[in-house]
């Protein structure tokens, strides 16, 4: 079998599979941007919103940080795979990009 694998034939967000007599190219983990294999813990460098933690790339709490990411009144954030949206809390609606009580 020849490792098609070793002259690097995928895309950035690809890694390499060699297979008997042939080869496939499989899509890196959304953590990551690039990577050597399967999993959070093979990425070459981690994605916007995530950090590496015990060899891993973990997704970011943004709603958790110190600082304040939605800052308007009556907004809540929700956490999302990295990155966060931030919504109208409970009994409010968007109107125009305020939270206006429905």
């Amino acid at each position: 079998d020849l490792d098609e694998c070793a002259t690097s034939p995928c895309k950035d967000h690809q890694y390499c599979l060699n297979t008997d007599g042939s080869f496939s190219c499989k899509a890196c983990d959304a953590s990551c941007i690039g990577c050597t294999g399967e999993g959070s813990d093979k990425c070459k460098t981690c994605a916007s919103g995530y950090v590496k933690e015990d060899e891993k790339c973990t997704d970011i709490d943004e709603c958790n940080l110190p600082e304040k990411v939605c800052v308007k009144e009556n907004q809540d954030c929700v956490n999302t795979s990295g990155s966060y949206k931030c919504v109208c809390s409970e009994g409010f609606e968007d109107k125009d990009g305020t939270c206006v009580q429905t």
